[in-house]
């Protein structure tokens, strides 16, 4: 009997490199980003307090701040910026479902067109938005009259009501509506894009197999699933026109009293050199925009919708 040919030496096992590197890489570049965030938040709070007259530095913050939110300018600014934002928040959601639905699951001529048209408003600087506004509105000639001779006209009945209001649309709360609402809506199409997105079809097709139509499938079947991103689309939407300054700016102006929110407010005070009473509204938006996030958050919602299209019995 032959003897067994001489096994073959086995390899050096090649040693894996540690993972440490790549991980201290990846939170050292991220941290950069959240401690600038961390910094400059923080550097509002310290200069208010810092800065504030009276003996008490802390006594003199909280006064600085309950003074600057407590007067009536800052008082109308922060109820007509609620008023605004949700209005525009209920607008774009009305128009980011149907949007949203098309995009995710209707193919038709010129949807490439039509998507890449929607990041026009997220693209565009903001000042643009609102000059583009002012001229459509102001500029453009429809039948012999420009938007807002048409709109001035339609609504001529408000003065009626209240002689103190104007009718129309430019410099007045129609044009912050209208501007946060040009921006805004852009980003909650998208978020309703992605809900739908993540919901499998396959239910869909099952609902039009038993006698279904589209209408009917959508309202049972596939929008009682995006309810949760329905609201972050419209939490987003809401966050997006708080933020918004540019467009307001050209397009409604900044009379105080009239067209004022809290964006514009900040502008205002450094204008007018009060620079604590800017970082006390500031403070405000921030504490607003933790509220949003923290209701996003509490409600499970980016969860929600990473998990959607994964939940059993879809495939």
């Amino acid at each position: 009997m032959p003897p067994d040919p001489p096994s073959k030496p086995t390899p050096p096992r090649r040693r894996v490199p540690s993972d440490g590197p790549f991980f201290i890489g990846l939170f050292v570049l991220a941290g950069i980003y959240l401690a600038l965030i961390l910094t400059f938040t923080a550097a509002d709070v310290v200069y208010l307090f810092r800065h504030s007259p009276g003996t008490d530095e802390a006594t003199g913050g909280w006064q600085t701040l309950k003074t600057t939110l407590a007067t009536p300018e800052i008082t109308d600014s922060i109820i007509l910026t609620l008023v605004t934002c949700s209005i525009s928040a209920i607008l774009s959601l009305f128009v980011a479902v149907p949007a949203g639905y098309l995009l995710s699951r209707v193919r038709f001529p010129g949807r490439r067109i039509a998507d890449a048209l929607l990041d026009i408003p997220i693209l565009l600087p903001p000042l643009v938005v609102g000059l583009s506004l002012l001229i459509l509105f102001n500029q453009i000639p429809l039948f012999g009259r420009t938007i807002e001779q048409w709109s001035a006209a339609a609504f001529s009945w408000i003065g009626v009501i209240n002689p103190n209001l104007r009718p129309g649309v430019t410099f007045k709360v129609p044009a912050v509506i209208l501007a946060q609402f040009s921006v805004a809506a852009a980003f909650a199409i998208r978020t309703m894009q992605t809900a739908f997105d993540e919901i499998h079809s396959r239910q869909e097709a099952v609902a039009l197999t038993l006698g279904c139509n589209r209408a009917a499938a959508f309202w049972h079947i596939l929008l009682p699933q995006a309810r949760r991103g329905m609201l972050t689309a419209a939490t987003l939407a809401w966050a997006r026109a708080l933020g918004e300054f540019g467009p307001i700016l050209v397009f409604a102006g900044a009379t105080r009293g009239r067209t004022e929110v809290l964006s514009t407010s900040v502008f205002l005070e450094i204008n007018i050199g009060n620079l604590r009473g800017a970082v006390a509204v500031s403070l405000l938006m921030i504490l607003l925009a933790l509220a949003m996030i923290a209701a996003v958050r509490m409600a499970g919602i980016p969860r929600d919708l990473e998990t959607t299209g994964r939940r059993a019995g879809y495939a």
